[in-house]
């Protein structure tokens, strides 16, 4: 398990917050609701790996885990509408996680329809 994360040892150790021990399922992901951090709009529901977690709290930007391509992506590689996360809280399970995210403006000027729905 990467340093970020520590075991999940007894319930009251995952549910009292001290420390971050996400639950990711039998496949090794953990579901995120992505929201605007300044409307609260849904932009989607996807899954991160260990690996995408590590890498969207260490730069800031969300990546996640393509089930359909089996693979790490970075929101806004491909298409240009980078994302900077504005906060990202974990439920007290540690089974899931709520990330807010800022568009950059590019994005919010550019884009009509900035979400995936």
């Amino acid at each position: 398990m990467n340093p970020l994360f520590t075991d999940r040892t007894s319930v009251e150790q995952v549910e009292e917050g001290l420390f971050l021990a996400p639950k990711f399922d039998c496949n090794g992901l953990i579901p995120v609701v992505t929201t605007d951090v300044n409307t609260g709009e849904v932009l989607m529901h996807a899954y991160m790996n260990e690996e995408a977690l590590v890498k969207t709290i260490e730069t800031g930007e969300p990546h996640y885990y393509s089930r359909s391509r089996q693979q790490l992506w970075h929101k806004g590689q491909s298409s240009g509408l980078v994302q900077k996360v504005a906060q990202l809280t974990i439920y007290d399970d540690q089974d899931c996680l709520w990330m807010h995210y800022q568009a950059l403006d590019f994005f919010k000027k550019n884009s009509s329809n900035n979400h995936n729905f």
